[in-house]
């Protein structure tokens, strides 16, 4: 069976196209035959990489019934290849909240002869309460050998790093609030724009907190990369964030309605409604103290955020690919 994985057109890699590339780099490098295929010559694709997944331009693609065709929610429309040549096709669902963007009129995923795959427990779920159909899990990874702990932080003022192209306006009114509740010169704040990962990474583990503010999500990487450099995190987890999010406080302002799948790590954030700017705040504010205080709960802490990490690393997912590829 040829894997065939779609390559939307972006100008640089975001979180989910590189993604999609893992994926093809892992099946290739299995001695499988993956390919990516290029929706537009100026698009982005990987160059440089070693051992990658060679790159299909959309012209020259040829599938067959046979082939593996995947592609990403949001992209129907790229399906239609599969589904002319009666391949296995397979959406790919990064973020539950686009599953039914794209549809063309008259068409549901009820008539389409696709299968799913999902980034996460809780977008598994969705997909299965939407569309009546199960969606294997595919978890995301990060490089453990980029996004790491200190030996130690920096001492002083308490550092909250955040990304303010998250929901931009609700990361100022957060910052606002914690400011009105605990003065102007309370914390640093440092923002995480325009790097790359190396750059996202040590900018990380210059902070104590890291400040969530994305939603909706899939499987929110930031979080993840924040506890592997060793921040505790506050803030939204957009919905597909409970797949690993657990609760640091015993009362939590907000518990998620969805039932959470076991794991083996404890609290490792101060979790809120997505928008819950004043909840935000709050827990922001009581993890500040969690530091100032050197509270005996905060290495616990970061050391579930610790374990946490490790099972989102690399290896784990090239594990889960190659299993589901074997089932499949």
């Amino acid at each position: 069976m040829r894997t065939y994985i779609f390559l939307p057109p972006v100008s640089k890699p975001t979180g989910g196209v590189t993604v999609l590339r893992q994926m093809a780099d892992i099946l290739h490098q299995s001695g499988r035959e993956a390919f990516l295929v290029a929706r537009e010559k100026g698009g982005w694709r990987p160059e440089g990489l070693a051992d990658a997944a060679p790159v299909v331009e959309w012209a020259d693609l040829k599938l067959t019934e046979s082939d593996a065709w995947v592609v990403p929610e949001g992209w129907v429309n790229a399906l239609a290849p599969g589904l002319y040549a009666n391949a296995h096709c397979f959406s790919y669902v990064q973020n539950w909240a686009y599953l039914f963007s794209s549809m063309p009129e008259g068409v549901d995923w009820h008539s389409l002869p696709v299968e799913f795959l999902a980034v996460s427990d809780p977008v598994s779920r969705f997909v299965k309460e939407t569309t009546c159909k199960d969606a294997p899990i595919l978890r995301p990874g990060i490089d453990r050998t980029i996004f790491f702990a200190p030996d130690a932080k920096p001492g002083g003022r308490v550092n909250v790093a955040f990304m303010p192209r998250k929901n931009k306006a609700l990361v100022e009114q957060i910052k606002a609030i914690h400011e009105h509740r605990c003065g102007t010169h309370h914390v640093n704040w440092v923002p995480i724009d325009g790097l790359d990962a190396h750059g996202v990474a040590e900018a990380l583990r210059s902070a104590h907190i890291f400040l969530a503010t994305g939603f909706p999500e899939g499987c929110p990487l930031p979080p993840l990369e924040a506890m592997a450099c060793g921040c505790l995190p506050v803030g939204f987890a957009g919905f597909g964030g409970w797949d690993y999010m657990r609760q640091v406080q015993a009362a939590p302002r907000y518990v998620p309605w969805i039932p959470l799948r076991k794991v083996p790590w404890k609290g490792n954030g101060m979790w809120c409604a997505d928008s819950d700017v004043l909840d935000a705040a709050l827990s922001l504010g009581d993890a500040v103290d969690l530091f100032k205080n050197r509270d005996s709960s905060l290495m616990a802490a970061l050391a579930a955020g610790q374990k946490t990490a490790n099972a989102y690393s690399l290896d784990a997912q090239r594990t889960a690919v190659l299993e589901l590829w074997d089932q499949l």
